[in-house]
Protein backbone atom coordinates (compact mmCIF):
# COMPACT_ATOMS: atom_id res chain seq x y z
CA UNK A 1 0.00 0.00 0.00
CA UNK A 2 1.84 3.20 -1.55
CA UNK A 3 1.23 6.69 -1.27
CA UNK A 4 1.94 7.91 -4.94
CA UNK A 5 2.01 11.77 -5.87
CA UNK A 6 1.21 13.26 -9.54
CA UNK A 7 2.29 17.05 -10.08
CA UNK A 8 1.54 18.84 -13.52
CA UNK A 9 2.67 21.97 -14.57
CA UNK A 10 1.84 23.95 -17.68
CA UNK A 11 4.45 25.07 -18.95
CA UNK A 12 8.43 23.73 -18.96
CA UNK A 13 9.82 27.28 -17.42
CA UNK A 14 7.35 26.16 -14.40
CA UNK A 15 9.06 24.55 -11.16
CA UNK A 16 7.05 21.64 -9.93
CA UNK A 17 8.88 22.07 -6.52
CA UNK A 18 6.27 23.13 -4.48
CA UNK A 19 3.95 20.48 -5.79
CA UNK A 20 6.29 17.56 -5.24
CA UNK A 21 7.94 18.89 -1.75
CA UNK A 22 4.03 19.33 -0.25
CA UNK A 23 3.44 15.61 -1.72
CA UNK A 24 5.97 14.37 -0.27
CA UNK A 25 5.48 15.74 3.35
CA UNK A 26 2.17 14.43 3.11
CA UNK A 27 3.69 11.28 2.40
CA UNK A 28 3.94 10.37 -0.84
CA UNK A 29 6.44 8.02 -1.66
CA UNK A 30 6.42 8.01 -5.38
CA UNK A 31 6.30 10.90 -7.69
CA UNK A 32 5.11 11.45 -11.27
CA UNK A 33 5.28 14.66 -13.06
CA UNK A 34 3.94 16.14 -16.43
CA UNK A 35 5.43 19.44 -17.42
CA UNK A 36 2.31 20.27 -19.97
CA UNK A 37 -0.76 21.61 -20.13
CA UNK A 38 -3.81 20.04 -19.18
CA UNK A 39 -5.80 20.35 -22.11
CA UNK A 40 -2.76 18.12 -23.77
CA UNK A 41 -4.65 14.35 -23.22
CA UNK A 42 -1.49 12.71 -23.78
CA UNK A 43 -0.26 12.80 -20.31
CA UNK A 44 2.66 10.11 -20.44
CA UNK A 45 3.56 10.74 -16.21
CA UNK A 46 -0.18 10.61 -15.82
CA UNK A 47 0.27 7.33 -17.78
CA UNK A 48 3.03 5.84 -16.06
CA UNK A 49 1.44 6.61 -12.54
CA UNK A 50 -1.89 4.82 -13.61
CA UNK A 51 0.13 2.00 -14.47
CA UNK A 52 1.91 1.98 -11.31
CA UNK A 53 -1.10 2.46 -9.29
CA UNK A 54 -2.34 -0.88 -7.42
CA UNK A 55 -4.94 -2.11 -5.23
CA UNK A 56 -5.01 -0.27 -1.41
CA UNK A 57 -2.59 2.05 -2.91
CA UNK A 58 -3.83 6.42 -2.65
CA UNK A 59 -2.63 8.79 -5.14
CA UNK A 60 -2.13 12.06 -3.86
CA UNK A 61 -2.34 15.55 -5.95
CA UNK A 62 -1.38 18.53 -5.17
CA UNK A 63 -5.04 19.78 -6.15
CA UNK A 64 -7.80 18.52 -8.58
CA UNK A 65 -6.61 20.70 -10.96
CA UNK A 66 -3.27 19.10 -11.68
CA UNK A 67 -5.14 15.93 -12.13
CA UNK A 68 -7.48 16.96 -14.90
CA UNK A 69 -8.66 19.04 -18.03
CA UNK A 70 -12.40 19.74 -16.06
CA UNK A 71 -14.22 18.24 -13.22
CA UNK A 72 -16.10 15.81 -15.17
CA UNK A 73 -12.29 14.21 -16.63
CA UNK A 74 -11.07 14.08 -12.59
CA UNK A 75 -14.12 12.37 -11.95
CA UNK A 76 -13.53 9.74 -14.67
CA UNK A 77 -10.01 9.09 -13.34
CA UNK A 78 -11.27 8.91 -9.61
CA UNK A 79 -14.07 6.63 -10.74
CA UNK A 80 -11.70 4.55 -12.86
CA UNK A 81 -9.12 4.47 -9.56
CA UNK A 82 -11.93 3.66 -7.36
CA UNK A 83 -13.11 0.82 -9.18
CA UNK A 84 -9.74 -0.82 -9.30
CA UNK A 85 -9.61 -0.17 -5.74
CA UNK A 86 -7.16 2.92 -5.24
CA UNK A 87 -7.98 5.89 -3.15
CA UNK A 88 -7.94 9.36 -3.96
CA UNK A 89 -6.71 12.26 -1.83
CA UNK A 90 -6.48 16.57 -3.14
CA UNK A 91 -4.32 18.58 -0.45
CA UNK A 92 -6.16 21.69 -0.95
CA UNK A 93 -9.56 20.61 -1.48
CA UNK A 94 -11.66 18.31 0.32
CA UNK A 95 -11.44 14.99 -2.00
CA UNK A 96 -10.27 12.38 -0.04
CA UNK A 97 -11.99 8.71 -0.72
CA UNK A 98 -10.74 7.39 2.55
CA UNK A 99 -12.96 9.30 4.59
CA UNK A 100 -16.80 8.67 4.14
CA UNK A 101 -16.98 12.11 4.13
CA UNK A 102 -14.63 12.93 1.65
CA UNK A 103 -16.12 10.12 -0.52
CA UNK A 104 -19.49 11.75 -0.13
CA UNK A 105 -18.16 14.98 -1.31
CA UNK A 106 -16.51 13.34 -4.39
CA UNK A 107 -20.21 12.04 -4.91
CA UNK A 108 -21.65 15.11 -4.81
CA UNK A 109 -19.13 16.78 -7.33
CA UNK A 110 -19.21 13.82 -9.73
CA UNK A 111 -23.41 14.28 -9.55
CA UNK A 112 -23.02 18.09 -10.52
CA UNK A 113 -20.53 17.17 -13.42
CA UNK A 114 -22.54 14.61 -14.76
CA UNK A 115 -25.50 16.76 -14.77
CA UNK A 116 -23.26 19.71 -16.28
CA UNK A 117 -22.24 17.45 -18.98
CA UNK A 118 -25.89 16.46 -19.61
CA UNK A 119 -26.80 20.01 -19.71
CA UNK A 120 -23.92 20.72 -22.40
CA UNK A 121 -25.48 18.19 -24.38
CA UNK A 122 -29.45 19.21 -24.10
CA UNK A 123 -28.25 22.64 -25.07
CA UNK A 124 -26.03 21.38 -28.40
CA UNK A 125 -28.71 18.92 -29.06
CA UNK A 126 -31.37 22.00 -29.08
CA UNK A 127 -28.93 23.87 -31.12
CA UNK A 128 -28.64 21.83 -33.64
CA UNK A 129 -32.39 21.06 -33.38
CA UNK A 130 -32.84 24.73 -34.09
CA UNK A 131 -30.43 25.09 -37.10
CA UNK A 132 -32.01 21.78 -38.97
CA UNK A 133 -35.25 23.51 -38.64
CA UNK A 134 -33.65 26.37 -40.58
CA UNK A 135 -32.80 24.54 -42.78
CA UNK A 136 -28.85 24.88 -41.81
CA UNK A 137 -27.54 21.29 -41.78
CA UNK A 138 -24.08 21.19 -39.34
CA UNK A 139 -20.65 20.49 -41.12
CA UNK A 140 -18.58 21.85 -43.77
CA UNK A 141 -20.85 22.50 -46.70
CA UNK A 142 -20.17 19.94 -49.33
CA UNK A 143 -17.44 20.45 -52.45
CA UNK A 144 -19.88 18.92 -54.62
CA UNK A 145 -21.60 22.00 -56.33
CA UNK A 146 -24.76 21.87 -58.56
CA UNK A 147 -22.63 22.38 -61.04
CA UNK A 148 -20.35 19.43 -60.19
CA UNK A 149 -22.47 17.17 -59.02
CA UNK A 150 -23.82 17.82 -63.12
CA UNK A 151 -20.70 17.08 -64.76
CA UNK A 152 -19.83 14.20 -62.59
CA UNK A 153 -22.97 12.72 -63.87
CA UNK A 154 -22.19 13.25 -67.24
CA UNK A 155 -18.94 11.68 -66.82
CA UNK A 156 -19.90 9.08 -65.09
CA UNK A 157 -23.05 8.28 -68.02
CA UNK A 158 -20.24 8.06 -70.50
CA UNK A 159 -18.10 5.19 -68.38
CA UNK A 160 -15.62 7.71 -66.59
CA UNK A 161 -14.07 6.16 -63.65
CA UNK A 162 -14.41 7.81 -60.11
CA UNK A 163 -11.15 8.68 -59.62
CA UNK A 164 -11.21 10.54 -63.48
CA UNK A 165 -14.37 12.02 -62.39
CA UNK A 166 -12.63 13.39 -59.24
CA UNK A 167 -9.62 14.45 -60.52
CA UNK A 168 -10.94 16.47 -63.18
CA UNK A 169 -13.51 18.19 -60.67
CA UNK A 170 -10.20 18.53 -58.34
CA UNK A 171 -12.28 16.85 -55.31
CA UNK A 172 -11.94 13.67 -53.59
CA UNK A 173 -13.17 10.49 -54.82
CA UNK A 174 -15.68 9.72 -51.99
CA UNK A 175 -17.02 13.22 -52.46
CA UNK A 176 -17.87 12.03 -56.13
CA UNK A 177 -19.20 9.11 -54.85
CA UNK A 178 -21.68 10.30 -52.06
CA UNK A 179 -23.05 13.03 -54.09
CA UNK A 180 -24.02 10.37 -56.88
CA UNK A 181 -24.86 7.89 -54.39
CA UNK A 182 -28.55 8.46 -55.24
CA UNK A 183 -27.78 8.16 -58.95
CA UNK A 184 -25.79 4.91 -58.24
CA UNK A 185 -28.82 3.66 -55.87
CA UNK A 186 -31.69 4.11 -58.88
CA UNK A 187 -29.18 2.55 -61.50
CA UNK A 188 -28.77 -0.38 -59.48
CA UNK A 189 -32.65 -1.05 -58.49
CA UNK A 190 -33.38 -0.47 -61.97
CA UNK A 191 -30.70 -3.46 -62.86
CA UNK A 192 -32.36 -5.33 -60.39
CA UNK A 193 -35.72 -5.29 -61.63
Amino acid sequence: MSVVGYTRVSTQDQSLNSQSDALRAAGAEFIYSDKLTGKNAARPGLAECMKFLRRGDTLLVYSTDRLGRSMTDVVTIVADLGERGVEFKSLTEPFDTTTPGGELFFHICAAFAQMNGRIISDRTRAGLASARARGRLGGRPSVMTAERVEVARRMRAEKATWATIAQTLQVGASSVRRALADDTDEHESKETQ
